[in-house]
């Protein structure tokens, strides 16, 4: 997703981190920060941007339970979007959250997103997109599962626009979603893939 926004006509990255990206480019500034509750330390990554893209979280098996998923998926989702407008009121909240993400779900982890989804655009007509199985870089961090499911994913889903989405894909949607000014709702996976080949074919 960082490498999409850097390939493209983007004036500038600010991206808040934990650790060092790894990443020299003329484009990227870095904010060192630790305190997802508030962002005060760091104000200044919010303060003349057009968007934010939001690509903090866990995944449930992850975490201790609910409590502390629901402070990272949107304890922390909905702190970043108070500081964005605080600082930049004309900007877009992008919110990475997840394919089956309900209200009325079974499942702890698709409520808490799709509370996370609702309070999101209520306030702040943010942009939440819901991705399948996600392709990208490995992380240290990633669950062993999630690694091992990546290479047999990539043969399996990919064909299914429903289904697969790599990140690159979802950096390239979001930023055409912000040229085109598309705010308050929510983006299916097959749609991620539209708007990532539509701006790819808009800068060839």
């Amino acid at each position: 997703m960082l490498q999409a926004c850097l390939a493209c006509e983007v004036v500038e990255v600010k991206a808040i981190i934990r650790r060092p990206l790894g990443v020299a480019h003329a484009m990227l500034k870095e904010f060192r920060h630790d305190n997802y509750r508030d962002f005060t330390d760091v104000e200044g990554a919010f303060r003349d941007v057009d968007a934010c893209f939001y690509c903090l979280g866990k995944s449930v098996r992850q975490v201790s339970g609910e409590a502390e998923y629901r402070t990272i998926t949107y304890e922390f989702a909905m702190s970043a979007a108070r500081a964005l407008y605080a600082k930049s009121p004309g900007a877009v909240f992008h919110f990475i959250s997840g394919s089956g993400a309900s209200l009325k779900s079974p499942f702890m982890w698709a409520r808490v997103k799709a509370e996370t989804e609702r309070d999101l655009i209520a306030r702040f007509e943010a942009v939440c997109w819901r991705p399948g199985s996600i392709d990208g870089v490995p992380s240290a961090s990633e669950p062993v599962l999630y690694k091992a499911f990546r290479p047999v994913a990539r043969v399996v889903l990919k064909p299914f626009r429903s289904l697969y989405v790599t990140a690159e894909d979802i950096g390239l949607a979001m930023i055409l979603a912000s040229v085109q000014g598309i705010r308050g709702r929510v983006i299916e996976n097959a749609e991620i893939r539209d708007l990532a080949d539509r701006q790819r074919a808009a800068s060839r």
